[in-house]
């Protein structure tokens, strides 16, 4: 916990902008809103009345504010680059909503524009902090797991009816990709986090449900730089939520769903055995990480060259939907 407190403005605010302001609400006074911004008035005096902090008239009111330390943008990813970027001239860090942007042109320059202003950029992936999946990880940093060979994920979501058709977080033009890039990045970076960096993808999508213009349902199959295989299927269009993660390894495999918890079977033996996990505040953790990072008392877990890496697989997985190939994930990061 910071030992005084981090005070952040809240730009965007959008439905997500709600849950990490709760979130700072529940970290005893280590971070503090005082400030929001949006174009929208009425949203301005909404989120103000809800978590008791000023508005702002602008985004430059904002940044030329010293009191304020960081900003929580959540705007939509086209604007994510000309806000950070403004952001990091003021000297604010930046905590960013995932993805970091909708390229890798804009994400790279995010997270060099963070660099040379010498800004803490922390990007929004609080799954990978889920205690099934940190377990895993401390698992196979043992030696438990052996060689990992291969894993499979599926996260799903029932959304027909549940959204604005002209909601940018639903169109191609504000979420290229769509339910891969909504949801699905997440557990692209968790298989980065436990399984290392992808080198090829091969993707697949369909719209089938819902209306629009985006896919619903998608599903990548990549390979990782040390030969492990995995696979992640999307859907927005699925009857109810879902997460499966299954991840194989010479000596142990491990095996998470929503509904059952984690097990883990041992090499040799018949029997699963199940394993504890605890309930985690993952959206606080890393808020709270990102604060503390501002006082060089601790390091970002996933920052703009992390999110990039991402970024890339999804639009490699993209372009291998739209091309009929596997794509190189070097390819995309090449690209500009």
């Amino acid at each position: 916990m910071v030992s005084t407190p981090f005070k952040v403005a809240s730009i965007g605010l959008g439905w997500w902008s709600d849950v990490l302001a709760e979130a700072v609400g529940r970290s005893n006074g280590g971070i503090e809103i005082t400030s929001c911004f949006t174009r929208s008035p009425d949203k301005r005096e909404k989120f103000s009345k809800k978590f008791d902090c000023r508005t702002a008239s602008s985004l430059e009111e904002i940044l030329d504010d010293p009191s304020i330390d960081g900003i929580i943008n959540t705007t939509p990813n086209h604007a994510h680059l000309e806000t950070t970027r403004a952001a990091a001239k003021a000297g604010k860090h930046v905590f960013l909503d995932k993805p970091i942007a909708n390229n890798i042109s804009d994400a790279k320059a995010i997270t060099k524009v963070c660099k040379e202003e010498g800004i803490i950029l922390s990007v929004g992936y609080q799954r990978r902090r889920e205690s099934h999946f940190r377990w895993i990880k401390s698992n196979i940093d043992s030696g438990n797991f052996g060689t990992l060979v291969q894993a499979e994920a599926n996260i799903s979501r029932d959304r027909e009816g549940k959204f604005e058709l002209d909601h940018w977080r639903y169109t191609a033009e504000g979420m290229p990709g769509g339910v891969m890039l909504q949801i699905g990045l997440h557990y692209v970076d968790v298989l980065m986090m436990l399984l290392g960096p992808i080198k090829y993808v091969s993707g697949m999508a369909s719209q089938l449900v819902l209306p629009g213009d985006n896919p619903d349902v998608g599903t990548l199959l990549m390979q990782h730089e040390n030969g492990a295989i995995s696979s992640l299927s999307t859907s927005y269009a699925s009857a109810s939520e879902y997460y499966l993660f299954n991840i194989y390894g010479k000596k142990m495999s491990a095996y998470y769903n929503l509904f059952d918890g984690l097990r883990a079977l041992k090499q040799g033996d018949k029997n699963q055995m199940s394993v504890e996990n605890s309930e985690v505040d993952t959206i606080l953790e890393q808020l709270t990480e990102w604060a503390n990072a501002s006082k060089n008392t601790c390091l970002i877990e996933v920052g703009g060259e992390s999110a990039t890496n991402s970024l890339a697989v999804v639009l490699a997985g993209i372009k291998s939907v739209k091309d009929k190939r596997q794509v190189e994930v070097a390819e995309i990061i090449n690209s500009s």
